[in-house]
């Protein structure tokens, strides 16, 4: 099994974990004030992971390249603004209606990807993001 898919699979068992772990914590809390809870709580996890890496320093190089940073804040803003819509669909509606979606940000990144990458599209990727597409809107709605 190839490295990026086990991280893929990774990825996608630890986000329903936000969802389901969201769902508990905001039965009687404000969404957007969790979220800063949750941001914080990811934010000192995550310096805590460069620490123990030794990649500390590395900082001054993100700071240095001003375009990569730049990118880099655009996709914090879009992350943290993702994440406020997120818990507040999980607050008012089923889990089982908002994560399908959420998913199809999947299809939004494609699209996304061959507008501004020129990336490729084979017929059997594009059916599979008409079935993705088809099938968040069956779960969710159905």
């Amino acid at each position: 099994m190839s490295t990026w898919l086990i991280y893929a699979l990774l990825s996608a068992i630890t986000a329903a974990l936000v969802a389901i772990f969201g769902k508990i914590g905001l039965q009687h809390l404000d969404a957007n004030t969790a979220t800063a809870i949750r941001s914080i709580v990811m934010a000192v996890f995550l310096v805590g992971v460069v620490v123990v890496q030794g990649k500390l320093n590395m900082v001054s190089e993100v700071l240095a390249d001003h375009k990569a940073l730049l990118f880099i804040i655009l996709s914090g803003v879009a992350g943290a603004l993702s994440w406020l819509f997120y818990f507040m669909a999980i607050k008012n509606g089923t889990v089982s209606q908002v994560a399908p979606i959420d998913k199809l940000s999947v299809v939004f990144a494609v699209i996304l990807a061959v507008i501004l990458f020129g990336e490729k599209v084979t017929l059997y990727t594009g059916i599979g993001i008409g079935m993705i597409s088809v099938g968040a809107l069956l779960v969710a709605l159905g």
